[in-house]
């Protein structure tokens, strides 16, 4: 699909957000190619590296709120969840690039990715609790084992951006670049990747993985239960139709 552009090249899959003109916002349609992409190149041995990238001026602003709204994940085998179970137990290594705004899945994507850089113009945000929800794709889990409990606390309770100098001292980052170049380090680092034996890469993976593999996806399930339950809740109903409306929510009476 147009908005997705898949691309495999000498060993590297390159996974890119091609929705510019809403900033990026992921569909139900987008997570499902995604998945789909995710699987093939697991599967796909001539495949040693996945890139996830996205526009120097915009990663992902998140979910797309009008089709999440009418296409919401009702269960386990959702597009959404799909893709990130892929991503949570590829095998091989996996880069992103991030310039730009990374709300929502935009920044919990990312700890999953063994290797991520950033444009100095990055900006993340998990803002769950704003929309009367709760973190997903196993963040509960990892943000705090990442930034220590009172900066994950900060980062999900707050759910305000923090910009790539923060998430560099945090461990989310591993470099900072101008936005024009991060794409394009990132494909490099992928070749370098590439280059190496995928057998020892592969199993470095495993064995750095392993020790909580299975407790990454029973948060991810457990978490997956909690969004959903949540959805149907007045705090959420509150958060989008204000949003919808263009006015800031009313949780008083929630």
């Amino acid at each position: 699909m147009s908005d997705i552009l898949v691309h495999t090249e000498d060993g590297v899959a390159t996974l890119s957000f091609n929705r510019l003109e809403r900033k990026n916002s992921i569909t139900s349609a987008m997570y499902a190619a995604m998945a789909d992409a995710v699987e093939q190149a697991a599967a796909d041995a001539t495949v040693r590296v996945l890139v996830i990238q996205g526009h120097e001026t915009v990663f992902s602003a998140g979910n797309d709120i009008g089709d999440f709204l009418n296409q919401p994940p009702a269960t386990a085998d959702a597009p959404v969840f799909r893709f990130l179970r892929g991503i949570a137990s590829f095998p091989k290594p996996v880069i992103a690039a991030v310039s730009g705004p990374a709300v929502g899945i935009g920044t919990t994507l990312l700890f999953h990715c063994d290797l991520v850089y950033a444009g100095d113009n990055a900006a993340f945000s998990m803002p769950f609790v704003n929309l009367g929800l709760c973190p997903e794709a196993a963040s509960s889990l990892l943000v705090p084992q990442m930034f220590g409990y009172h900066r994950a606390a900060e980062a999900l309770l707050l759910g305000e951006p923090f910009m790539a100098e923060a998430a560099l001292e945090a461990g989310l980052v591993n470099r900072v670049l101008p936005p024009t170049e991060a794409n394009g380090y990132a494909q490099a680092q992928a070749r370098k990747l590439a280059a190496k034996p995928l057998s020892a890469l592969i199993e470095t993976k495993r064995l750095m993985k392993q020790g909580q593999a299975a407790r990454v996806l029973e948060q991810m399930a457990e978490e997956g239960a909690s969004f959903g339950r949540m959805l149907r809740e007045p705090a959420a109903r509150e958060a989008f139709t204000a949003f919808m409306e263009k006015r800031k929510p009313d949780f008083s009476k929630v």
